[in-house]
């Protein structure tokens, strides 16, 4: 499954990320985000019980699955493989990406954070499969880091060289242009879609704006 996931995961442009929000919502919106063309559906919950968020993972991986996308979970090890998602991210809290490589073995992608280039070489030291690396704008979800903007992305992506780096913080349709124009084509976005009164339609106007064909 993995040289398959590897693959899809190297022609992924747009990450969606999913809000706290009751899992009939969260459900809507990764349906709405497959829909728009979204290549990664990521499920982030911070609120539910364990069991809870087992079924919302089994619920979205029909979903992504339905559409070809690929389907991460985050925080969680043993949900995403009990799952049967693609993979699953880790930040600085979490397992580490050793750790949880001889959990998951070659079963799942493993991503991680990085907000600086020696940070994005240490984590792919580690098997890291992809980065999320920003802040790249002001977002309220992340206020405490530092915004480190589209430079200081495309030097992460530089310094990562083959592992595949998604911008993400604050990106919308009125600033993805400046990741575009310093040459970064993979973002994460949660409130660009959550919060869009069409989630469909804004998942596939950002999967435009980011493709480069």
């Amino acid at each position: 499954m993995q040289i398959a996931a590897r693959s899809r995961m190297l022609a992924a442009q747009l990450y969606v990320i999913t809000p706290d929000a009751p899992p009939e919502h969260v459900v809507e919106l990764a349906a709405a985000a497959a829909r728009g063309g979204a290549d990664i559906i990521q499920l982030r919950h911070k609120g539910l019980a364990r069991g809870e968020l087992l079924m919302l993972a089994r619920n979205l991986r029909e979903i992504a699955s339905s559409s070809g996308a690929i389907f991460i979970v985050n925080d969680h090890v043993d949900i995403a493989l009990l799952s049967g998602a693609d993979g699953v991210h880790l930040g600085s809290d979490d397992l580490s990406l050793a750790s949880a490589r001889r959990v998951a073995g070659d079963r799942l992608l493993i991503g991680a954070s990085a907000s600086t280039p020696a940070a994005a070489l240490a984590a792919i030291a580690e098997g890291a499969d992809y980065l999320g690396s920003g802040p790249a704008f002001a977002t309220p979800i992340k206020s405490e880091k530092p915004v480190i903007g589209p430079e200081g992305i495309a030097a992460i992506a530089a310094a990562a060289g083959a592992v595949p780096v998604f911008a993400i913080g604050g990106i919308d349709e009125s600033n993805l242009g400046r990741l575009t124009a310093v040459g970064l084509r993979r973002a994460c976005v949660i409130r660009a879609v959550a919060e869009a009164s069409d989630p469909e339609s804004a998942t596939r106007r950002l999967r435009a704006m980011l493709d480069d064909r």
